[in-house]
């Protein structure tokens, strides 16, 4: 079991929540025990898609952090929360409704590349503690803003009475971004205050809703020994790497974590592959191939 099931998973769960849950699903299916690992944290209170790897695959989950991810999401106008979503409390109130040609006029700003203040109830650490348990305590963290990049931003939405009570956007986004905090500071660009009252993650890296799975369809199919059919290839999260064939005696080299010299191919990082089977993630410069990351799969 070397590979990824994507989850479509439910409001509410944590992502570590959902990786237990497919911990679980493997013993109930009475399948081998491997290491399970998720490839990005999700918010409880959002949706989506969440790649979970299986066994070699944990030691891609990384890559699955710097991956850009797009999402779905709704700003409710006139309440901005300390969570900066549907479950804090609220800190700030605005009668202020804008308008959809306000909206569409505010988000140029926020393409590009951008400075962001990530929320107080966030996993980031402040003075070696995390921020969410500084903020449940009342201690009011010291946010420190960072460069993050939005590729791209749009947005839906019907007007009432010519005002927006909510607007509805898919934005495309770098590692480290936080939907929660831009979904606040487009709604004080347009003059009032705001928070997320719905986030869906749309993709990850390579991996889409289409081929996402229910906590309900993943306990169905681990039941019935048929978890196969949703398990994507550890290749899955490596459809930007271009495969390299290795010979036997290059493979083993590899496995061992030696240099190869005198490859022919273009330099930059690689699938090391041999035959069907993900020898290694290797990078090739100045014509010597080194093992970026190792996998201990058997042929």
């Amino acid at each position: 079991m070397h590979g990824w099931l994507v989850i479509d998973k439910p409001a509410g769960l944590g992502s570590t929540q959902i990786v237990s849950a497919v911990k679980r699903a493997l013993r109930d299916g009475g399948y081998p025990k491997v290491k399970v690992g998720h490839g990005g944290t999700l918010d409880p209170l959002a949706t989506g898609v969440l790649p979970v790897a299986l066994g070699e695959a944990t030691k891609l989950a990384g890559r699955m952090l710097d991956a850009d991810k797009l999402y779905g999401f709704t700003i409710g106008f006139g309440e901005e929360t300390d969570t900066l979503d549907a479950e804090g409390a609220v800190v700030a109130r605005s009668d202020v409704r804008p308008t959809v040609e306000a909206a569409q006029a505010v988000l140029g700003r926020f393409l590009g590349e951008i400075d962001q203040v990530p929320p107080a109830f966030s996993a980031l650490k402040v003075n070696g503690r995390r921020a969410y348990d500084l903020a449940r305590a009342g201690a009011g963290p010291k946010m420190q803003s960072r460069r993050v990049t939005i590729f791209d931003l749009t947005a839906t939405g019907e007007a009432q009475g010519g005002l927006l009570p909510s607007l509805t956007l898919t934005a495309r986004v770098s590692k480290g971004t936080y939907i929660r905090s831009l979904a606040r500071d487009i709604a004080r660009a347009l003059e009032s205050v705001g928070h997320v009252t719905m986030l869906r993650r749309l993709k990850a890296g390579p991996f889409t809703l289409e081929r996402a799975i229910s906590l309900d369809k993943l306990g169905e199919l681990a039941k019935a020994r048929e978890l196969e059919q949703a398990l994507l290839p550890l290749t899955a999260g490596l459809d930007d790497i271009p495969a390299l064939p290795v010979t036997p005696d290059e493979a083993r080299a590899l496995r061992e974590g030696r240099r190869i010299a005198g490859t022919a191919a273009k330099p930059g990082l690689h699938l090391a592959t041999e035959g069907s089977v993900p020898v290694a993630l290797v990078e090739l410069a100045e014509g010597s191939l080194r093992v970026v990351r190792g996998f201990n799969i058997e042929t």
